[in-house]
């Protein structure tokens, strides 16, 4: 027995002295992920939702006339989003899992430094971002249609989406090391995902400042707002840039919570204050709902809305659209409100709308070809009445355009003028018309993950040959 514990001694020794405990629990962390089958088995399922959603794109009528730019983006979006699940999964089991598993125990009984332990897990856990990165570029190809957006969207994909993931799966970790049961980590790391999600997905989350302050702070909706911006709108990085900051700092933040607070305490119990920190994690979520449904109402369009009216004097003309992007034959639709916040009633008031190509070396842009109605008439408005406009554009040329209302006072006479008021503009963005080929797209639909069932056949076969030969020695 002396010597059964002489040997394991020796090679746990041997072993501490031929690589750092980081990278020793980064391997059996990463053994256990992709051999042991649950990074497997989540990539299987995250590449079949990918194609499902390319052929949903291609095969659908409608949704096959959707930008390539636009198609790319809300990909990339998705991948990150379901990449960050991912991170989030993985890092919520590696401590509280371990603890009921207790093979944590055996772990801290070694003389190992318990920050690498941590930064061993920490690297394994964000091992399957690369895996699902390289997976999404080929439908990423397929929909940008040989669009330019292909390289930037892997560029700032790669960018954004590390770093989402890095500072995802260290909150998962950081929620493992707190929690006293992998139950109790996994709820609550998926109400975190889903409390940060869902702001993200609002419609009108970014109108008024309320709005855009609550877009900015959170990461996940930081990131699509940038990627929106200068993916889809043209808009360059330096203009959104400070977009990132709110991913950078979080990132930061939970890594250095995790590295030197938790990680230094690491321990078989759940992290420090357990109790407490649950009843103060608890109040933290409902406030934090709570604040997140105030600031939507809010924020909403309507409310941001009527807002800046009040806040205008005399006649004033507002749009509810700030870019769009479609293409040759799309309808774009589009509603304005002149009001009058001046003291007196208004003079009859012309609406009308215009459309210039942004290009100086464009086609002129006839309006009266766009629009079946580009004039519209309001009668006189009293003190703080308001009208509404609805309008319709039809996307003749392809190319780069803003859209913009003019409000023209009726003159009191023919040697009379008035000052017209122009509305802020919607930057219209028209795309050649391209459909996706639904048997094009098979390929890729099918062939990645019947790859993906074959790799793991091949890894599950060898790791089913070692154990045979392990056990047979």
């Amino acid at each position: 027995m002396n010597n059964v514990q002489t040997t394991k001694a020796a090679q746990v020794g041997a072993s501490r002295s031929a690589a750092p405990t980081w990278r020793l629990v980064f391997a059996r962390e990463l053994a256990d992920l992709w051999v042991g089958g649950k990074a497997f088995n989540l990539i299987l399922i995250y590449s079949i939702l990918l194609g499902v959603m390319v052929y949903v794109y291609s095969f659908n009528t409608e949704l096959s006339l959707i930008p390539p730019k636009e198609a790319v983006y809300e990909m990339l979006k998705n991948a990150m989003a379901f990449s960050m699940f991912v991170g989030l999964i993985i890092g919520a089991d590696a401590v509280s899992g371990e603890r009921e598993r207790n093979t944590l125990e055996s772990l801290l009984l070694t003389p190992a430094n318990r920050r690498q332990i941590m930064i061993g897990k920490f690297l394994a856990g964000i091992s399957s971002w690369p895996a699902a990165f390289l997976i999404v570029i080929p439908f990423l190809n397929v929909l940008s249609q040989g669009d330019e957006v292909l390289l930037p969207a892997i560029l700032w994909g790669a960018i954004t989406g590390t770093l989402l993931v890095l500072a995802y799966t260290a909150l998962g970790m950081l929620v493992s090391f707190w929690s006293g049961s992998n139950k109790v980590s996994y709820f609550t790391s998926l109400g975190i995902f889903v409390l940060l999600l869902v702001p993200a997905e609002l419609p009108g989350k970014s109108a008024g400042a309320a709005g855009q302050f609550l877009q900015w702070v959170n990461p996940m909706g930081a990131v699509n707002h940038f990627l929106s911006k200068t993916l889809v709108n043209y808009r360059p990085v330096s203009e959104f840039s400070t977009w990132l900051v709110s991913s950078i700092v979080f990132a930061m933040l939970t890594i250095g919570l995790l590295f030197f607070y938790a990680g230094p305490a690491l321990r078989l119990e759940a992290g420090r204050g357990g109790k407490f920190w649950a009843r103060v994690s608890r109040a933290l979520g409902l406030l934090t709902v709570a604040g997140l449904l105030g600031f939507s109402l809010a924020a909403s369009p309507v409310s941001a809305f009527q807002r800046s009216l009040q806040q205008a004097e005399g006649l004033t003309i507002s749009i509810d659209k700030t870019y769009d992007v479609g293409k040759t034959g799309d309808k774009v639709e589009f509603n304005t409100v002149v009001t009058n916040n001046g003291s007196e009633a208004s003079p009859s008031l012309i609406v009308a709308m215009n459309v210039i190509n942004l290009d100086a070396k464009g086609d002129v842009v006839d309006p009266e070809d766009w629009s079946p109605q580009r004039t519209q008439y309001v009668e006189s408005l009293k003190p703080g009445d308001s009208a509404g406009q609805a309008w319709i554009i039809n996307t003749i040329l392809e190319g780069d355009y803003m859209v913009y209302i003019v409000l023209i006072p009726e003159p009191d006479g023919q040697e009379a003028t008035s000052h017209p008021i122009a509305s802020s503009g919607i930057h219209l963005t028209v795309a050649p018309f391209t459909r996706l080929n639904p048997g094009g797209v098979l390929p890729y639909v099918i062939g990645v993950p019947i790859a993906l069932v074959v790799l793991m056949y091949f890894v599950y076969r060898r790791r089913n040959q070692q154990v045979d030969a392990g056990g047979s020695r």
